[in-house]
């Protein structure tokens, strides 16, 4: 039989058989678990699998089927593992929010390089616009007219308002989303004001440190009435890649990517070469230097990990 997990603890899933639409508790059978990986978790909420019943309607999960692409956050203890947030993503939503709590555009960029990297289509969500006086609104919209200018698609929204909600809803349908931001930055309130019957768990911000704290404990797929599904998952403090080499994160960033050919040296890693064309556009203005300042610090990350893999 095959189907979707729709619902991760950890040791438990849930899987959505297809032909029925039942939903199933699985196990993973042991041989899973052994093979050799630096991922925490063999199976994440959007994997498509295989999977046989036993008599107690508890079903085994036999085989994953190859994912068509996945975003993974580093492991909270495991420095140097890596844990799948979500699989098989047709739109990652980022929510942006210019105060409370504020956006670090360095944790948007990493976002950003990441859907490059494992080919997921972004979108990136200002929030909270209705919080907003007038010159924070022409801030924001100086912050998308950049990221605009690079090819990324964005859309200003309020959960409270309703603000381009029915827009956001036609990009989401049929499709399967997951969201991402701050913790406090609204994403529990945006899948409620979405539909209101998901009921999923809010939290206020903090006065003190005008932060919220995250909600979601485990990955859940949820349904939409409108078409399609969004992955509900626990709070991500940092994106990874892994096995990603040096030389390969300046296709990660478009504008980066698309000025390398004008650089006298076809090798450039664009860091202290000679007559490097983004430098030279680093010093105009053409690349932003928050942009430019993330991707040396993913060579760098990558440059370590091939050290320690030696």
């Amino acid at each position: 039989m095959r189907g979707k997990i729709i619902k991760s603890t950890g040791s438990w899933y849930q899987v959505l058989q297809f032909e029925t639409n039942r939903i199933f508790e699985a196990r993973i059978r042991g041989k899973f678990k052994l093979i050799k990986t630096r991922l925490t978790n063999p199976l994440a909420v959007g994997d498509f699998v295989e999977f046989q019943l036993e008599s107690d309607d508890v079903a085994w999960i036999t085989k994953i089927e190859a994912r068509n692409n996945y975003l993974i956050r580093k492991s909270v203890n495991l420095s140097k593992e890596a844990h799948i947030i979500a699989s098989n993503i047709d739109i990652a939503c980022f929510i942006f929010t210019l105060k409370h709590p504020e956006t670090s555009l360095g944790f948007l960029d990493r976002f950003l390089a990441c859907c490059e990297a494992y080919n997921i289509t972004p979108l990136i969500l200002f929030n909270k616009i209705d919080v907003l006086n007038e010159d924070e609104i022409e801030l924001v919209k100086d912050i998308e007219f950049l990221y605009n200018e690079i090819g990324y698609e964005t859309l200003e929204i309020s959960s409270y308002s309703k603000l381009n909600l029915e827009d956001l809803q036609n990009l989401l349908k049929d499709r399967t989303s997951v969201f991402f931001g701050h913790s406090g930055c609204g994403k529990s309130t945006l899948v409620n004001a979405l539909q209101p019957d998901l009921n999923l768990k809010t939290s206020e911000i903090s006065d003190t440190h005008l932060k919220g704290k995250h909600t979601t404990t485990f990955a859940q797929m949820h349904f939409w009435h409108f078409g399609g599904n969004v992955i509900d998952t626990p709070g991500v403090r940092e994106f990874a890649m892994i096995d990603v080499e040096k030389e390969e994160i300046q296709h990660y960033f478009p504008e980066i990517f698309r000025k390398r050919k004008e650089c006298k040296f076809h090798n450039c890693l664009h860091v202290n070469e000679p007559k490097c064309a983004v430098l030279q556009s680093l010093e105009t203005g053409e690349i932003q230097h928050s942009r430019y300042s993330t991707y040396i610090k993913l060579m760098d990350e990558a440059d370590e990990e091939a050290l320690n893999n030696f």
